[in-house]
């Protein structure tokens, strides 16, 4: 599979928002959190396209990850993938070359209790740096 990245931008939020929706619902709704309203919500109202690219694979629009600066290091958030790119590589690429750019230390990200997504992050050098019940929070110091 081909990728490229291109800029996010205003009319991107509802289509990644669903898409949100469809690759979270699995880990949302084991740890019996899942409101299909709501999922859409909180990307909305973080969504900002200066911070975001969307991830083309073979031409189409498959999903997005952004990347947002912060006072205690550089965020990795939004990173989508529709499932028909999943389990090809395209997610391991994509977080290699966005580790690749110069952001200021350390790369910090959230992800699901039992998603695993967490696997592919502590691949690629993230650390457990605290954890509640719905969250665990990933750090890499290089």
């Amino acid at each position: 599979m081909r990728w490229t990245l291109r800029p996010s931008t205003p009319a991107d939020a509802t289509w990644i928002a669903e898409l949100r929706t469809v690759v979270m619902r699995p880990d949302l709704e084991r740890l019996g959190r899942y409101d299909e309203h709501r999922v859409r919500q909180r990307f909305l109202d973080a969504f900002d396209p200066a911070l975001t690219r969307v991830i083309v694979v073979d031409g189409t629009d498959a999903g997005s990850i952004a990347v947002r600066p912060a006072s205690d290091g550089t965020w990795l958030e939004h990173f989508y993938l529709a499932e028909r790119a999943q389990g090809h590589g395209v997610g391991t690429e994509i977080l290699r070359a966005t580790l690749a750019e110069l952001h200021p230390a350390p790369w910090r990200l959230n992800v699901l209790q039992g998603s695993p997504a967490r696997r592919l992050y502590e691949r690629h050098g993230f650390t457990l740096d605290s954890e509640d019940e719905v969250d665990v929070f990933l750090v890499r110091h290089t």
